[in-house]
């Protein structure tokens, strides 16, 4: 699989559909790893923290999850074949999922928000088996792995606790965790609990999310001034004759 360095952080230059493939071959090969979805404020972390990067770059799959990360792709010379959502990625691999019947944990998010996706999402995806949930307000990151063991564990872990946290999380309890793949979501609990709609197709395919969201969510505007932040960093990266193609 083709690797895309961007500002340091070793994107997989797949499509989506290529994506879930390589998770699906990775959980019957009983392959343990985590993947991240990593957007310009992720990168521009990682820019900055080595051993952030580092959690990222060991990641099984590292997808492009926000359109600022293509376009900082382009600007380098170096092109990856487009967005892979975390969102989409993560309901794709739910379907092929529940054809196959196999087992999914969700953590993360508010009390009661886990359980409300669980419940949707097995409406959706008959064969999925849903072996339980677990907010994120846990105080030590132990109570979260033994809710997961004691669950019996899974085959897949979705873990929605915002960046840098939930790659932190995968990364240090892995081996720990009875399960053989962790997936790094951020807020996607949220939407498939129903509890914040994500935006329209149209602002989706124009790249424009983040403006929705921003519209929707004011006070975001402190993080999204890092798309533009990082933005001028890719540029003054490529203007020192550092960005050629790889």
């Amino acid at each position: 699989m083709k690797k895309v360095d961007i500002m340091g952080v070793q994107f997989d230059a797949v499509t989506l559909t290529q994506a879930v493939d390589q998770a699906l071959d990775q959980i019957r090969a009983g392959k343990k790893g985590y993947v991240v979805t990593p957007n310009p404020e992720i990168v521009y972390a990682a820019m900055d923290d080595p051993s952030f990067c580092e959690i990222v770059n060991r990641a099984s799959l590292v997808l492009a999850d926000g359109i600022g990360v293509v376009y900082a792709a382009k600007i380098l010379g170096r092109p990856l074949q487009g967005r892979v959502p975390g969102i989409d990625f993560a309901s794709l691999l739910m379907h092929r999922m529940s054809q196959n019947k196999l087992r999914l944990f969700l953590l993360g998010a508010k009390p009661g928000v886990a359980q409300k996706a669980a419940e949707n999402l097995q409406k959706k995806y008959p064969g999925l088996l849903i072996t339980g949930t677990k907010d994120g307000y846990f105080k030590e990151d132990r109570e979260a792995v033994e809710a997961v063991n004691a669950a019996g564990g899974a085959d897949v872990l979705f873990v929605c606790l915002g960046a840098p946290k939930q790659e932190k999380f995968m990364s240090s309890h892995l081996d720990a965790l009875n399960v053989t793949l962790c997936c790094g979501l951020g807020g996607s609990l949220d939407v498939f609990a129903g509890t914040v709609q994500r935006a329209p197709d149209l602002f989706v395919k124009l790249g424009l999310e983040w403006f929705y969201r921003l519209c929707k969510e004011p006070r975001r505007i402190g993080r999204m001034m890092k798309l533009p932040k990082f933005m001028l960093r890719v540029l003054g990266y490529k203007l020192s004759g550092k960005g050629g193609k790889a």
